[in-house]
């Protein structure tokens, strides 16, 4: 294995567990080892850059950020990359969205997502569980913001994405992000591309890399990464391409600083 310069994680089913919505206390201690390595560690997420920030406040300034799959990315306090969805397109899929009954949707903007709940229970979670900086609007259309991506959410995880698959078909690219969400991305942006413009900044080649993962949101990252790693829960189709299994991430942390 060449010298690893950088590990990339996804969080929900792959740093985060059975739903767990904190860090492992010994987490923030095992990249704060890897950086003292040498080794910058990259939050790898659908989630929104406030929520990430809060989630590793103890280690925030010492880390990177991928955001919202791949729209954003962060170094040093730096915005590396910010890719949006045009605006006809994130409308047509509220709109299509909004008319089907059990499912949720979210804007998500540079700072804030933005809903407008049928169900007060989609805002608590949102808010209160996940902790996302979140506003209430009278009205999505009316967002003037860029949008990022637009998610949608099924409580029960009857997402239904093959549906979704072929109602957006050319509009956008539709990501599995979890059990209860799906993300619609702009066109060939995802983790993988977010990725690819981080270690050309930085001066890393893909063979310096680790991506870690558990779900179909992650393979283009894993495929770029010269070493793809996978939690043993994660998809049988991103075990397939995984060159190393883990129970836990913590646990492959404490393997790669004890042979750096």
């Amino acid at each position: 294995m060449n010298r690893l310069k950088l590990i990339a994680s996804d969080l929900d089913g792959t740093l985060l567990l059975n739903g767990a919505q904190n860090l492992n206390p010994d987490t923030c201690f095992y990249i704060h080892e890897l950086k003292k390595k040498g080794i910058i560690f990259f939050a790898s997420s659908g989630r929104q850059y406030y929520n990430l920030l809060n989630l590793f406040a103890p280690i925030r300034d010492e880390i990177g950020y991928i955001c919202e799959n791949g729209c954003m990315s962060f170094y040093d306090g730096v915005k590396l990359n910010k890719d949006t969805l045009p605006r006809e397109a994130g409308q047509e899929i509220i709109s299509a969205v909004l008319e089907r009954e059990g499912f949720e949707v979210m804007v998500s903007g540079e700072d804030v997502c933005y809903i407008t709940p049928k169900n007060m229970s989609f805002y608590h979670h949102i808010k209160d569980t996940i902790k996302y900086n979140v506003k209430i609007v009278p009205d999505l259309f009316a967002v003037e913001e860029d949008y990022l991506k637009v998610a949608l959410y099924r409580e029960d995880g009857r997402t239904d994405p093959d549906y979704w698959h072929e109602r957006f078909s050319g509009l956008c690219d539709v990501v599995t992000s979890g059990r209860e969400w799906i993300d619609m991305m702009p066109h060939n942006i995802n983790k993988g591309s977010a990725l690819r413009h981080v270690l050309n900044v930085l001066g890393i080649s893909p063979s310096e890399c680790m991506a870690i993962g558990d779900n179909d949101n992650d393979r283009e990252m894993m495929e770029l990464s010269g070493h793809p790693a996978a939690v043993r829960s994660a998809r049988p189709q991103i075990r397939a391409i995984a060159e190393v299994e883990t129970d836990t991430v913590e646990e492959l942390f404490r393997q790669i600083i004890s042979c750096s």
